[in-house]
């Protein structure tokens, strides 16, 4: 006599096992036609799924954060049903959800291309109307493989005969057509709706080994509604809009190119743009009390060893070999070790901690050529780096601080909507359990402090301890994970840092790692996104060109960017024989902010008619009044 836990605590009692579609329906029909899917003790399974004990069960609608997993994917079986009943002799591999949508991987000698999805979609939408029933059926391995050795499904039959001893072994039907599939699976296929759409096709190497044979992958998008699915269309097109990669070209930032895999070219603008940023952060970080240093590129890989980061890290590292010394050393993928060392020079006392030690740190980490992206994902990058020292009572007052300046550089650079993510201990990890429950109890009470409210992200701290991610939400609703905060009881004591107590003992520091931006390459990445190249006038790379109308301007408008630069603002001066119609045009393609734009009448009234991006209005102000105006808007936030 099972008895069943709602959400709300009520209990209700049955006499016999009872499936999750029978406990809905006794509750009420809103939930009957609701309920896609249950949580069984936190385990989300089908409905069909027989109860025969005491459990809780919370019941998922289509306005559950689970309810898109399970769209996504009861998509992707009705994607491979269509594949299969449009083109005989596919056979289907794997196709789970992912973020975003769902794929699935089909091996054909023809591969698959865009212009087929139109016939695919129509034939989805025959399936979903269809609204055949998910039913699952628990089977031993022999018959499974010989099912699908019928059908001719090789890779399905390797799948079932890897599957580890004892596992069960699960196949779901709608209507005919059968998968091999662990589920769970919604209530029928018409609970997938209508709200999908196949967006690219690409190669993928049967379980990723280059050595198996070439699949044809469709990659799909699926969502609650159509609303949903249309701002997903609009985001995707305004992403390609802000592009970085594009963007960067149209404003001459920064290039990428095979003789230097991973690694930018910055150009004078882009550099620009970069040093703007960096200052930027120099100046919070002096203001902080960090104090700033300067570490070697190439290690010992004996500091990475002690430190655990070779066994951890080591197939990410670039190493060099010394032959005459025999020694193997490492560009340094991060700066943690060499700042203990720093650390460990002299002997430090408690009246010294929290000591915060920061550095522009020019980091190397082998990424595979596929995955790099512009400069968002890149091999060679620079982090804005720090390390804070201190004792465990002082861990919640660094985090309180820690925060505050992190929102506060978030908001200058125009971020104001970002959220928390507490990962806690992984499953490959330095340090006993004890050490964890400490260094996660102070984050915790840190996090209480600070009034940080945080969501749990299971297993995902770094190696040595645990971590908070600062989750930044940009204008067109992206997420991007750029700071940090971790807590770390392990690398000091394992490279033998410690500092000179009041009792007069030696202690081991607590090591806060702590990072706002990440690192420099990839968030000027997302910034240019996030403004899509249209930087307020204190970022952009050019803030000002001064244009003129006629030739007879010329000297006024050097003159004008003589005044502007004196005033520290980024100008140019475009003096050719274009119109000024065209010239205005190629500058905002440029995405400059503010064109300054002279003639004749300006020269000889000493004024100048300033044009803003995006703009058709202009106003006339004189030079003195102009410049002035100019100069304070381009004033960086943490000198207004």
């Amino acid at each position: 006599m099972p008895a069943i836990t709602l959400p709300d605590r009520t209990v209700r009692r049955y006499d016999a096992p009872v499936t999750g579609t029978e406990v809905a329906a006794s509750i009420g029909p809103g939930l009957a036609r609701a309920a896609l899917a249950m949580k069984v003790d936190g385990a989300l399974v089908d409905l069909a799924t027989p109860i025969d004990r005491d459990a809780e069960v919370v019941f998922v609608t289509r306005r559950d954060p689970e309810a898109l997993t399970l769209i996504r994917h009861d998509a992707a079986h009705v994607l491979a049903e269509a594949v299969q009943a449009l083109y005989p002799g596919t056979q289907v591999t794997i196709g789970p959800a992912i973020d975003n949508g769902f794929y699935y991987d089909f091996a054909r000698n023809e591969p698959f291309t865009p212009e087929d999805f139109a016939a695919i979609e129509a034939k989805m939408r025959e399936i979903v109307a269809r609204g055949a029933a998910f039913r699952r059926q628990v089977v031993p391995r022999d018959e499974a493989a010989a099912l699908f050795a019928a059908k001719g499904e090789r890779f399905k039959v390797e799948l079932i005969r890897d599957l580890p001893d004892g596992e069960e072994i699960s196949l779901y039907s709608q209507g005919e057509w059968v998968d091999l599939c662990r589920g769970p699976h919604m209530r029928t296929t018409a609970d997938v709706g209508t709200a999908f759409k196949l967006m690219k096709t690409a190669g993928a190497y049967w379980r990723g080994d280059h050595r198996n044979p070439m699949l044809s992958r469709i990659y799909g998008t699926a969502w609650r509604d159509q609303k949903e699915l249309d701002a997903y269309l609009h985001m995707l097109e305004e992403a390609e809009r802000r592009d970085h990669r594009r963007i960067g070209r149209e404003m001459d930032l920064f290039h990428l190119e095979e003789a230097a895999v991973g690694s930018v070219f910055w150009h004078p603008k882009g550099w620009r743009l970069y040093r703007t940023a960096e200052s930027y952060m120099r100046r919070r970080l002096d203001a902080a009390g960090y104090q700033e240093v300067r570490t070697p590129q190439l290690v010992d890989r004996g500091l990475w060893e002690a430190s655990g980061h070779w066994e951890k890290f080591r197939e990410h590292m670039f190493v060099a070999q010394v032959e005459d010394e025999k020694r193997t050393l490492a560009l340094k993928p991060m700066n943690c070790p060499c700042h203990v060392l720093i650390f460990r020079q002299g002997l430090r006392s408690y009246r010294e901690l929290p000591l915060r030690m920061a550095e522009f740190g020019s980091c190397h980490r082998y990424e595979p050529s596929g995955a790099l992206h512009g400069i968002m994902r890149v091999r060679a990058f620079t982090q804005d780096d720090a390390h804070i020292f201190c004792t465990e009572a002082q861990i919640a007052d660094e985090t309180v601080r820690f925060a505050e300046l992190l929102a506060s550089v978030y908001r200058d650079f125009g971020f104001t909507d970002f959220r928390v993510k507490f990962s806690d201990r992984p499953v490959v990890r330095a340090g006993d359990d004890a050490t964890w429950d400490r260094a996660e109890g102070a984050l915790k009470a840190a996090c209480a402090t600070a009034g940080i409210t945080y969501e749990l992200n299971p297993g995902e701290g770094a190696f040595y301890g645990p971590k908070l991610e600062f989750v930044l939400r940009d204008a067109i609703g992206r997420d991007w994970q750029c700071g940090t905060l971790q807590v770390d009881f392990v690398l000091p004591e394992r490279l033998d840092a410690e500092y000179v107590g009041e009792d007069g003992a030696r202690h081991r520091p607590v090591m806060l790692h702590r990072a706002i931006l990440g690192s420099f390459e990839r968030f000027l990445g997302i910034l240019i996104e996030q403004y899509a190249g249209r930087f307020p006038l204190w970022l952009a790379p050019v803030q000002a060109v001064v244009a003129t109308i006629v030739s007879d301007a010329d000297t006024y408008a050097q003159e004008v960017a003589a005044a502007l630069r004196a005033a520290g603002l980024a100008v140019e001066t475009d003096l050719s024989n274009q119109k000024i119609n065209a010239k205005i045009r190629e500058h905002s393609l440029a995405h400059v902010p503010v064109m300054l734009v002279v003639g004749r009448r300006e020269a000889e009234q000493r004024t100048v008619a300033i044009r803003r991006l995006g703009g058709e209005a202009q106003s006339v102000m004189p030079l003195d009044e102009a410049v002035a105006a100019l100069a304070a808007e381009a004033r960086p936030p943490d000198l207004r």
